[in-house]
């Protein structure tokens, strides 16, 4: 199995490289490990005995976050190390400030893991939720370098929990400690006999309520807000499927909209200008008009903050391969409205129970669902209260786990 492992990774690899030279994400991925060994050679005497944090993309950074500032505050002169797997992951976190160095993860074979531990030797390894990767796990195991997975979440679909799974399973076990967000995985890991798992909760809770605490001001949002007395709709990491909804949707209401693709491309922005309602201003162009019905975010890394002008937020990807994060605009206190594909977000549900999500399948559904929270105040109050309290009752992640690590760290 772990030959079986060793071969998919490395077919993955290839055929990666292979579509490089037409699909503009892979080309990036395979650029940006170009020089990945020079550069990690250069910081290699700053990395020595340092908190090697892992996460696949922004998202997982954004979970593994607080834990790694909770971590840093007790121990100062730590050195960091962050590896991303994806390319947009690196690039919007390249020059996070806590991190001594932001790297990619070199491919997972087992000269690469041996080699990356040689050059930083950590004093111990943290990954995200799902990043498992046979080699790295194993050099980390036999090296004796504590190793955690925190604000994992388990599913009885996974190879883990399979027949087929003992080469998963096995990298379950160079674990020293499991974080999970709830009792069915705790459950689940119990019955392959994985038991160094402590039930922590979801350490997004704790960043998306530290984002809101902080309560930046975002000028060209409170302008649009202002403009005139109309409800605002922020439609966040939107997909082509989930704007044709919305564009329908928004027709039948006096709503204004911020729309904040997921993607920004000149072809999908020019595709959103001509979609939705006029007049259409774009952030970079900061030309807003009390006429103004839609301002396009054409901009990276403002939606955390821009659920704080929202009365209603919806959230892209549910007509795709699933819902992009809920919990940033619930933290602000709003009813959050999403696509049918969210089987696989816990907090998705947790919020549609709270009464502060809501799942539309077609665009009549999302019109509906508009409609019955911009004519009742009362009912778009009480979602929002839903929202709001669905997050402060979560908080408390962070302590749990850094704690956990903080304790081991002084060994």
């Amino acid at each position: 199995m772990p030959l079986l492992i060793s071969l998919g990774t490395a077919l993955y690899h290839t055929g990666i490289r292979l579509a490089a030279s037409f699909v503009p994400k892979a080309r990036a991925w395979v650029d940006g490990r170009k020089d990945l060994w020079q550069r990690l050679e250069a910081k290699s005497a700053q990395l020595q005995g340092c908190l090697w944090m892992h996460c696949a993309s922004v998202g997982e950074f954004e979970q593994g976050r607080p834990v790694l500032e909770a971590i840093v505050r007790e121990h100062p002169g730590l050195p960091v190390l962050i590896t991303f797997f994806s390319p947009s992951g690196y690039e919007a976190r390249k020059n996070f400030p806590l991190a001594t160095h932001v790297e990619y993860l070199p491919p997972d074979s087992a000269a690469n893991a041996e080699r990356l531990l040689n050059l930083v030797r950590p004093k111990a390894a943290i990954f995200i939720k799902y990043e498992f990767w046979y080699r790295h796990l194993h050099a980390l195991k036999e090296a004796n370098i504590p190793t955690y997975l925190v604000s994992a979440i388990f599913r009885p679909s996974q190879p883990f929990f399979t027949w087929y799974g003992a080469a998963h399973r096995a990298m379950l076990r160079c674990f020293d400690q499991l974080f999970v967000q709830d009792e069915a995985s705790r459950e689940l890991l119990a019955g392959i006999e994985v038991r160094n798992v402590n039930v922590s909760g979801d350490t997004r809770f704790d960043r998306v309520s530290q984002i809101v605490a902080k309560d930046e001001d975002l000028p060209v949002a409170a302008a649009f807000r202002g403009t005139n007395g109309a409800p605002v709709i922020v439609a966040g990491s939107t997909w082509p499927d989930d704007e044709r909804a919305l564009v329908q949707a928004l027709s039948t209401t006096s709503a204004r909209c911020m729309v904040v693709p997921h993607e920004i491309t000149q072809a999908h922005l020019e595709t959103i200008e001509k979609q939705f309602p006029r007049t259409v201003a774009k952030w970079s162009d900061d030309q807003l008009t009390t006429a103004t019905r839609t301002l396009l975010v054409d901009r990276m890394g403002y939606l955390s903050r821009l659920y704080k002008y929202a009365d209603i937020a919806y959230v892209g990807g549910g007509f795709g391969s699933g819902i992009h994060n809920t919990l940033e605009a619930a933290a602000w206190g709003k009813p959050v409205i999403f696509g049918p594909n969210h089987a696989r977000f816990a907090e998705a549900q947790g919020l549609i129970d709270a009464g502060a999500g809501f799942s539309v399948s077609t665009a009549d559904e999302l019109r509906k669902v508009l409609q019955h929270l911009l004519s009742d105040n009362g009912a778009l109050k009480r979602a929002s209260e839903a929202a709001r309290n669905y997050v402060a009752e979560r908080t408390g992640a962070t302590q749990r786990v850094s704690a956990a690590i903080i304790e081991r760290l002084k060994r």
